[in-house]
């Protein structure tokens, strides 16, 4: 009896041990299956940026940040493969050609240049388009609705019209509109066509001013400065990126400068209406998430901002002895930028 209840003892021992070796053995398979399905899961975004400038650097950023609250966090699920062409369009094709081939699931263009380097080199893979003015215009979209290929995005549209009508609203006497602006990008010649339109209905005469390159902005400022009573900026990288020069020069003769974007206006602009460039950059964040959990480039429309708001560098209208109406000031956004 004994021996029975001996040999009991020992086959119970080993039915528990082989469960354990089971559990664990299996518990270890899931636990591969796990880490493998990670990495899986880890998606990698290739952002082509066209050049350095605070407005572009916070559409980056705003991305970047919109990606995280949607559940993709670098190091973790995420990986980003980012060029930047710092304004040499030349670079963008290599640039673009780099990120297909880094097997990025979905690609964003930082500006037009940047966005159009993008679409000729994939009609695949999806492509979110960060801050270009005029989808259709320059090629990219069929339709701000109904896209209709591997491209949607955001449009940073700027309301030309209110920004001119700001310009007169802070300058009643004016009575002429310098339009600064590269002669090299397609998105700034569309809206120099609706600034004039705007300026010319408002009763403004108009004079436009295109630059090949950076260097003819300083002998350009210079001149146009004394012929106009306000500078008019669009939305435009090479200005953009050129801004603190614009201003040395223009503040010498104490010219205003309208801008179209709120970053331009912390650098010594006067004013504008519009978007602050980490909302756009936000808004294509949320895109992008919003395809790697499935949605259709095809179908999903180009968004685009319904207002904007009024913002004012106190320190600018201050040192050009420009005096803000009290309720303007209730309403809008005060930013900084010494004046020099």
């Amino acid at each position: 009896m004994k021996n029975k209840g001996l040999m009991a003892t020992v086959a119970l021992i080993f039915i528990v041990l082989i469960g354990v070796f089971a559990y664990q053995a299996g518990k270890s398979s899931n636990q591969t299956q796990s880490d493998k399905k990670v990495i899986e899961e880890v998606k990698t975004v290739g952002i082509l940026q066209f050049v350095s400038h605070p407005a572009l650097d916070a559409i980056r950023e705003g991305i970047e940040d919109a990606l995280k609250e949607a559940g993709y966090e670098e190091g973790k699920n995420l990986k980003i493969e980012f060029q930047n062409g710092q304004a040499d369009q030349s670079k963008l094709a290599t640039m673009s050609e780099q990120l297909v081939n880094k097997d990025s699931d979905i690609l964003v263009g930082i500006a037009t240049p940047a966005a159009q380097a993008l679409a000729n080199t994939t009609k695949e893979l999806p492509i979110v388009l960060g801050a270009v003015t005029d989808p259709v215009g320059a090629n990219l979209v069929a339709d701000v609705n109904e896209p209709g290929g591997n491209i949607t995005g955001v449009s940073d549209k700027a309301p030309a019209d209110e920004q001119i009508k700001l310009g007169t609203e802070l300058l009643p006497d004016a009575k002429t509109v310098g339009i600064l602006y590269s002669s090299t990008e397609d998105n700034s010649k569309y809206q120099v066509e609706e600034a004039t339109k705007a300026a010319e209905k408002l009763g403004l005469e108009v004079k436009t001013y295109p630059i090949p390159s950076t260097n003819e902005i300083t002998q350009t400022v210079q001149v146009m400065s004394d012929l106009v009573d306000f500078i008019y900026i669009p939305l435009d990288n090479t200005i953009a990126n050129a801004m603190p020069t614009v201003v040395g020069e223009a503040n010498k003769k104490k010219v205003p400068i309208i801008t179209s974007v709120d970053t331009m206006v912390e650098q010594g602009g006067l004013g504008t209406i519009g978007i602050d460039q980490y909302t756009i950059g936000k808004e294509t964040g949320k895109m992008v998430a919003d395809i790697l959990n499935g949605a259709n480039p095809a179908t999903t429309p180009i968004y685009t901002f319904k207002e904007g708001e009024i913002i004012l560098n106190k320190k600018q209208a201050d040192f050009l002895g420009i005096d803000i109406p009290e309720e303007m000031l209730k309403q809008a956004k005060i930013v900084g930028g010494d004046a020099e």
